[in-house]
């Protein structure tokens, strides 16, 4: 899955692995992105989206 939310804008994070002998690694935590079609002003938008906004448009909708 592509690796930017278009909701909010959310972007992978960096940092490292840290083994038993604390040697550093460098590692990325990606999102989790879904491409969902969603209705906006009427249009149907194919957008890619974290699930924690997906989350939020469900419990804004109900």
């Amino acid at each position: 899955m592509p690796g930017k939310c278009d909701v909010c804008g959310k972007t992978p994070q960096f940092g490292h692995n840290v083994s038993h002998s604390k040697r550093r690694t460098n590692r990325q935590w990606k999102i989790n992105t879904h491409k969902k079609t969603l209705l906006v002003d009427g249009k149907k938008v194919r957008v890619n989206i974290c699930t924690r906004c997906l989350r939020n448009q469900f419990k804004l909708a109900s």
